[in-house]
Order: structure tokens, then C-alpha cells, then sequence
């Protein structure tokens, strides 16, 4: 048998091919509804070995489409019944699965390099950016593709020769004026953002870190960003009561009582509107004693919108499970790393659940209409509905660029675009497109660092290996990490601190960013490589040779009119001069607006307007 599939194949790729389809050793990230398809399509096109990584587990929802899967299979390993099924069709195919997140640090750089290539099925903009990044530090092609409802893509990333993910702008999630989030929600979106992004995180997460609330200074939000700051106060109040048998009693007459008693306190705000009715955890007690008998059952039935007695049974059993987690995470906490949180997952039942009752409760008390937890659930995580069929052809067109990848022949690839309601064709095929010299991930200069972690301060990094070992010299420079800026002419207060506490970890980056207006280097991302070294705390590959860095393209400024009164996007042309020849003042690295450099998590903004006027701006990244 094995013979004759492999003769079948020799005829269908040519032995040439079909020797480098059998050799090859490839990573494929996600094992939803591209990926079940994409696997399958792999095994029985021969590939010699896939390594498959997903951290979710089978839903019910995912049967319809992610055809591996039976209703057997609900709660179990993605990665691993895909594993499993996938055997199936071609025991010949060796298939190693890991139920982790790619994101996780045993996944690094030179993972990655094991592969001759990679491929993305996955559903969210932020693993999709940190494979992408992975791949092009380890110089591993990459073939991107996702859907959305009936369209799809295709495209394949090689480094230095095509764009990378990140070349183009991408849409991201939306944010919300807080003053709405915070006192007159009126849309379910509204309250469960308010659970996922204020509450969850005031509790368990990062204080004040709510990337989807639009927090500007003027004059609608700011008595809200007051009172923002007062209420925080008195939420790390309970929040030090977390795992006592008080905690899920203060926080919800706090957050369902004391503060909607405040609110109805403010007449002109309900002249328009009906006021929210405050609920009161004793008496919605006494009324759950049917609730809390069929607790297990309720928590299971995500699919059915709960009561507001059946949704207090889920937010005391979720902040139960969650404030066991954290006592644990603190137990183990080390002093010299930052404090340890737990942040929003859709995939994360505790999360989840949690978020879907304080959702409800506050939607029941504003009078909005409550929603399943698996509605929340796709609305919290922006999930989009997925089509089977348009997963099985985006699937099928990846393996058919692979086999260009595999060949080497990059000229002949295509981006291809899935779009079944343009007026020309199902199938638009494209180019690749080159790299973006603008670009802040693909644009870098990528390198390896040395480090040893007990002992290696930010100075050492700075004086030792940016200004000597990469030939930085007298230059200013920043250096970031992902949670933001470690350094700058202006910000030495760190220099002296040692790196892990600064948060820089083994397999991790570190980027540089060139402040020089001439002669400027491209940023150079290092990647940490955790060693005990004798004689420096930090090391290069090559520690003798000052590397060859690339340098930024010189910007050209617009010409000025004969009259000198330019203009360049609504603005004069010195002041657009200004601009470029001076882009610093805090902003270091807004000439990329890189998400890797940057403290918050989102600065994307668009014009939302809600129903009493009041606006917020949301800027695409």
C-alpha cells in the first residue's frame, strides 16, 4: 500500500518534489477549522513530519466545520485528536502535537530554525504577528492564510524576499468611550467589554489597563476618569481580599450595588433614559438556593441565556476558581519578577465564565438584553463565524504554495485572495508583494545576544554590547522590550538594575531603535539567549566583528511651493519638516508604530459614536 501511494505521488509532484514533500519537517500552528483541513491535506499529500501546536480544546460549536472532530472529542486536546485522526489517513507520517501556546518560551528561535517551513492557521491577530516575527528570526519561510465568513488568503513570507504580516496595516479590535463602558452602557458589547477589559483586570489582571477603553482627557470623559481612579482605589481594597469567604460578597456590592447607587444619583444623566436598578447580594441569594442546587448543570449549558440568579452562581463559582488560581500563582511568585496576573481568554472556562455573569448581571440592571455565554464568548473574543468550505479552499491553496516554497521558486508564488462576491472571479492571485523597507518587523536587523541573566545589568547591554559589540557608539538609541521602553538619553533610571528584573527573559527580544537623524540604523531586535559566561555578561555571535547593520532609507520631504506655504496633510510644510526631522520627544518609536515597542497593548482608534453623542477616535495600527 505504501509503495502504491508513494508511486501515486511521484506521478502527481515529480520525484523531485515528492523527495522534498517527504524529507520535509514542518510546523503547523492552530488545529481549528483551517487547521483540521490543512492537516488532513498534509498527511495525505505525504509531508514526512508535522509538528502541531494549539492550546484550545473541542467545543461543540466547532463540529459543523472542524471535521477531525466528533462529539466524543468535546473538551479534549485540539493538537491532540487532531493528532490521532490524522493518522489515519496516512500512518507513513510521522505527527508530534503540543496542547501549549506557541507564545509559550519552549517554542523559541531555534524551534523554529528546526523546520523547513511553518504554517499559520490561526484565528487572531496577535499570535499571528508573534509567529510571523519567530519565523523571520529564524529565517524560516511562513505561509499566512485565515478566513473571514466566505473570504479568504493566502500568503507566502520569506524573509528579505516577500512582505511579512506585518508590512501592512491590519484592522483591530475596537475601542469604547469610557464614560459609555462605565455609566451608560446600552448595548450588550458594552457591559461584556466592561467585565473583559475593567473589571477582570482591576481583580485579577493589570490595574488601569484597560486597552479597549478610550480614557482621552476631554471634556465627556473626564469626571468618569476621575471617578475611574477612585474606584480603582477601592477595588485593590477588595482585591486584597481575594480566596476569603467575603471577597464574592464585597466585590459584587461594590460593582452591582454601590456603585449603580452612585450612578442614579446623577439626575441629568437619566432624564433621556431609564435609570439602572441596583441588585442586592442577599436577596438574589435567597432566590438562587434552585441555582445553586443545579450549579454543575448551568455552568455546562453555555448555549442558553441565563437568569440573574443563575448568572450569580456563575460569577461566585468562576471567582472561586479564579482566586484559587491566583493564591497559587502568588505562592510561587519570585519577588524579583513582576507580580503574576490572569488576563481574559476566550478559551479559558474561568475567564470566560466570569466575564459572561458580571456581563449579564450589569446587562440586567441597565435593562439590556442578556446573552449566552457562547455569544459572549464570540463577541469577547471577535470571533467571526467560519465557513467549512472556505477553510477547505484556503487550506488546499496552502499546500499548493508550499510546494512553490519547497522548490525554492519564491517568483512563482502567489498571494491569492479567496472572494466568492467580486464581480470578477472567485480565485484573485497576485504578486508577492516586497517588503515594506518601513516595516517594523521584517525591516529589522535581527541578531543573538548571549546573557547571562544572574548577572548582565541594562548598562552592561547598553555600553557593553549595543555601543561596542553593534558598533553603536556615541549614537542615541532606545532599547525596548514588549512591555516598553527600558531606555533613552532621557530615561537612565534602569541602567543599574539587572535584566531579568527588568522582564528581559530567555528567548525573549530586546529592540533597538536608532534616535540618530543621519546615518540611521534600522532597528536591530536581539534575540536573549540565556548562558553562564566567564568572562562578560553578554556575549554576540561573533564577538570580535561589529555587525553589518543596514540603514534607513533617507526620508524625502514633500517640495515646498514657490510661496513657501506648502502643504502636506493639512499642514505646513516646516511644520511637516519639523516633524520628520524630529520625531523623538517621547515618542521614539512612532516612525514604525510598532506594537513590540510600545507600553499599551492597542492604539488603534476609529470615530464611535453611542447613543447620547458622546465620541471616541480608534486608530488603525
Amino acid at each position: 500500500m505504501a509503495v502504491a501511494r508513494d508511486t501515486f505521488y511521484r506521478r502527481s509532484l515529480g520525484p523531485t518534489l515528492n523527495a522534498n514533500v517527504k524529507e520535509a519537517r514542518v510546523l503547523m500552528v492552530g488545529a481549528g477549522g483551517i487547521g483540521c483541513e490543512l492537516l488532513k491535506n498534509l498527511v495525505s499529500t505525504g509531508y514526512g513530519e508535522v509538528h502541531i501546536v494549539d492550546l484550545d480544546t473541542i467545543d461543540l460549536s466547532n463540529l459543523n466545520r472542524q471535521f477531525l472532530f466528533r462529539h466524543e472529542h468535546i473538551k479534549k486536546s485540539k493538537a491532540f485528536v487532531a493528532k490521532e485522526a490524522a493518522e489515519k489517513f496516512n500512518p507513513n507520517v510521522k505527527i508530534v502535537a503540543y496542547h501549549d501556546n506557541i507564545k509559550d518560551a519552549q517554542f523559541h528561535v531555534g524551534w523554529f530554525r528546526s523546520f523547513n517551513l511553518v504554517f499559520n492557521a490561526l484565528d487572531n491577530l496577535e499570535a499571528r504577528r508573534h509567529v510571523n516575527r519567530m519565523c523571520l528570526a529564524a529565517d524560516v519561510p511562513l505561509i499566512e492564510s485565515g478566513t473571514t465568513g466566505f473570504n479568504g488568503q493566502v500568503q507566502v513570507i520569506k524573509k528579505g524576499v516577500t512582505a511579512c504580516y506585518d508590512c501592512t496595516t491590519k484592522e483591530a479590535p475596537k475601542s469604547f468611550p469610557v464614560c459609555t463602558i462605565r455609566s451608560t452602557p446600552s448595548q450588550p458589547i458594552h457591559c461584556i467589554v466592561w467585565g473583559k477589559s475593567y473589571l477582570l483586570n482591576e481583580i485579577f489582571g493589570t490595574s488601569e489597563d484597560q486597552a479597549t477603553l478610550d480614557v482621552t482627557e476631554n471634556e465627556d470623559n473626564a469626571t468618569e476618569i476621575v471617578e475611574l481612579k477612585k474606584e480603582a482605589e477601592a477595588l485593590r481594597k477588595i482585591r486584597e481580599s481575594v480566596g476569603t469567604e467575603q471577597f464574592p460578597e464585597m466585590l459584587f456590592d461594590k460593582v452591582f450595588h454601590k456603585d449603580i447607587v452612585r450612578l442614579r444619583t446623577m439626575k441629568d444623566m437619566w432624564k433621556s433614559r431609564e435609570p439602572p436598578k441596583p441588585l442586592d447580594y442577599k436577596s438574589l441569594m435567597a432566590q438562587a438556593s434552585e441555582a445553586i442546587a443545579n450549579k454543575d448543570a448551568i455552568i455546562k449549558d453555555g448555549q442558553r441565556v441565563w437568569g440573574p440568579e443563575e448568572n450569580l452562581v456563575v460569577f461566585n463559582d468562576s471567582l472561586d476558581r479564579l482566586s484559587k488560581r491566583m493564591l497559587k500563582l502568588i505562592e510561587a511568585h519570585n519577588v524579583d519578577m513582576p507580580k503574576p496576573t490572569i488576563s481574559f481568554d476566550k478559551d479559558d472556562e474561568d475567564t470566560l465564565d466570569f466575564v459572561a455573569a458580571s456581563a449579564n448581571l450589569r446587562s440586567h440592571i441597565f435593562g439590556i438584553e442578556s446573552k449566552s455565554r457562547f455569544d459572549i464568548k464570540q463577541m469577547a473574543g471577535n470571533i467571526i463565524p467560519a465557513i467549512a468550505t472556505t477553510n477547505a479552499i484556503v487550506a488546499g491553496l496552502s499546500v499548493l504554495e508550499s510546494f512553490k516554497v519547497l522548490k525554492g521558486d519564491y517568483d512563482k508564488a502567489r498571494e491569492v485572495f479567496l472572494t466568492p462576491f467580486a464581480p470578477q472571479r472567485l480565485l484573485g492571485t497576485d504578486r508577492p508583494r516586497p517588503p515594506n523597507p518601513d516595516c517594523p518587523v521584517c525591516g529589522s536587523y535581527n541578531t543573538t545576544a548571549y546573557v547571562d541573566l544572574s548577572k548582565a545589568t541594562l548598562n552592561d547591554l547598553v555600553e557593553d554590547f549595543v555601543k561596542i559589540q553593534l558598533g553603536y557608539g556615541e549614537k542615541e538609541f532606545a532599547v525596548n522590550i514588549e512591555a516598553g521602553l527600558l531606555y533613552d538619553p532621557d530615561e537612565i533610571d534602569n541602567l543599574e538594575k539587572n535584566l531579568s528584573e527588568l522582564g528581559v527573559k530567555h528567548n525573549g527580544f530586546v529592540t533597538i531603535v536608532d534616535e540618530d537623524d543621519e546615518d540611521t540604523f534600522t532597528n536591530v531586535v536581539i534575540n536573549i539567549q540565556e548562558s553562564e559566561l566567564a568572562d562578560k555578561p553578554i556575549k554576540g555571535l561573533e564577538a570580535d566583528q561589529v555587525p553589518s547593520i543596514p540603514r534607513k532609507p533617507k526620508k524625502v520631504l514633500p517640495p515646498v511651493e514657490s510661496n513657501g506655504v506648502g502643504q502636506a496633510n493639512g499642514k505646513r510644510s516646516s511644520d511637516l519638516h519639523t516633524a520628520i526631522k524630529d520625531p523623538k520627544k517621547r515618542a521614539r518609536v512612532d516612525d514604525h508604530d510598532s506594537p513590540m515597542l510600545k507600553k499599551s497593548k492597542n492604539d488603534d482608534i476609529v470615530v464611535i459614536e453611542d447613543d447620547v453623542g458622546t465620541g471616541a477616535i480608534e486608530i488603525l495600527d
